[in-house]
């Protein structure tokens, strides 16, 4: 092989391996109480909308600003700022994924998933139904 064949491929390997690591999100998630803890880190946490808190969001004066309190499984509650306008159905959504970090106080907010309930789970009593109707019993 040509030196500059070798050349190439070490080349290419290496940018892989740079795509690879860079390219990679080694973040796990995190509760509120840790994030509170290590301000400026970024972090994803997994909550739910604080129903009890009011939603502030003006999409006529400012479309790129949505406030609202979120609260994880473990009982920790923050102030979310969003600067983005605020997510389809957001408040039928069962969990958020919050991906952002801490910053004085608050939870600054770079992106949102919505994790909503699946259309397709059904109750106990509405399955044994069903199946009934289809089998004639």
């Amino acid at each position: 092989m040509k030196k500059s064949s070798i050349i190439i491929l070490i080349g290419i390997a290496s940018l892989i391996v740079g795509i690879l690591v860079y390219g990679v999100d080694f973040s796990t998630y995190s509760t509120i109480t840790s994030a509170q803890k290590s301000p400026g880190k970024f972090v994803h946490i997994i909550a739910s909308l604080d129903k009890t808190q009011p939603i502030q969001y003006d999409p006529i004066n400012n479309p790129n600003y949505l406030s609202f309190y979120a609260v994880d499984s473990l009982g920790g509650t923050t102030q979310v700022i969003y600067h983005n306008s605020k997510p389809t159905d957001m408040e039928k959504s069962d969990r958020l994924v919050l991906k952002g970090k801490m910053e004085n106080g608050h939870f600054e907010c770079s992106d949102i998933l919505l994790k909503c309930p699946s259309k397709y789970k059904d109750n106990k009593n509405n399955l044994e139904r069903n199946l009934k109707e289809q089998t004639g019993n």
